[in-house]
């Protein structure tokens, strides 16, 4: 591994403060990662759909070529590596994948480096993602020490999600106003372990959005096509984040 790990956990770090949008910050942490552990191929992949169970992941930020299909397709519990890791909530390190119960998954057969890592992404202990690290420049397998700085490494991806997230949703004036409500009702620190509960947060939202087109004479019809059009935009973000990816 070339350079300091320290130092590049430093630069990881600095993210936590970092006042730019997920999908910037995703970037250049999938970049960071690669550099970090000196590997030629990184993703991130976070849930998009479902929980739980019904929990389905996708690729939303690459360092390295991926194929194609991997944009596009999505991932659930037990599909595949990341399916793997995020059914088993455990650190998967894979010294060489053609020589594992992994071989049908490997993208890139035939490869001089077989070696990858899997680690889950979790934010307030609830798991959102994975992110993914093949192929070491060296060339060597990768080992346990590199297992245990890229589980460091997930440890800040997963906080720089949360900092972004508690950005963007504090940053909306109704989600405000919601939190503002929400506080007359609460006592002693109930406030702010919400505030790092992204959840519940969103929860709150919805119930205050539920509340004021209520309290402002939309009947139930109004209220679905308003929620309706929220998942339409949504859709939409996806849909040109994932044409970008592909262009990418």
């Amino acid at each position: 591994m070339t350079g300091n790990p320290l130092d590049k956990l430093h630069d990881l770090a600095g993210f936590l403060e970092s006042p730019d949008s997920l999908e910037y910050n995703l970037g250049h942490l999938v970049t960071l990662a690669a550099d970090t552990l000196d590997a030629a191929h990184c993703s991130i992949m976070l849930q998009i759909e479902g929980d739980g169970e019904d929990l389905r992941l996708r690729v939303c930020a690459t360092h390295g070529a991926l194929p194609d299909v991997a944009f596009t397709q999505t991932v659930g519990r037990g599909e595949g590596i990341a399916g793997h890791v995020v059914a088993s909530g455990v650190s998967l390190l894979v010294e060489d994948i053609e020589q594992s119960i992994f071989t049908d998954y490997a993208r890139r057969p035939g490869a001089n480096a077989h070696s990858l890592m899997s680690v889950p992404l979790s934010v307030n202990g609830k798991l959102i993602g994975v992110i993914n690290v093949s192929e070491p420049n060296s060339r060597l397998p990768f080992i346990q020490t590199d297992l245990a700085l890229l589980e460091t490494v997930a440890f800040f991806v997963g906080k720089s999600i949360q900092v972004v997230q508690l950005q963007n949703l504090l940053n909306s004036r109704f989600a405000q106003i919601a939190l503002a409500q929400e506080a007359e009702k609460a006592i002693g620190g109930v406030m702010l372990s919400t505030a790092y509960d992204t959840d519940k947060m969103a929860r709150i939202v919805a119930k205050s959005f539920f509340r004021e087109m209520t309290q402002a004479g939309f009947g139930s019809n109004q209220i679905i096509q308003a929620a309706s059009e929220i998942i339409s935009q949504l859709s939409t973000s996806l849909h040109k984040h994932s044409k970008r990816l592909d262009k990418s």
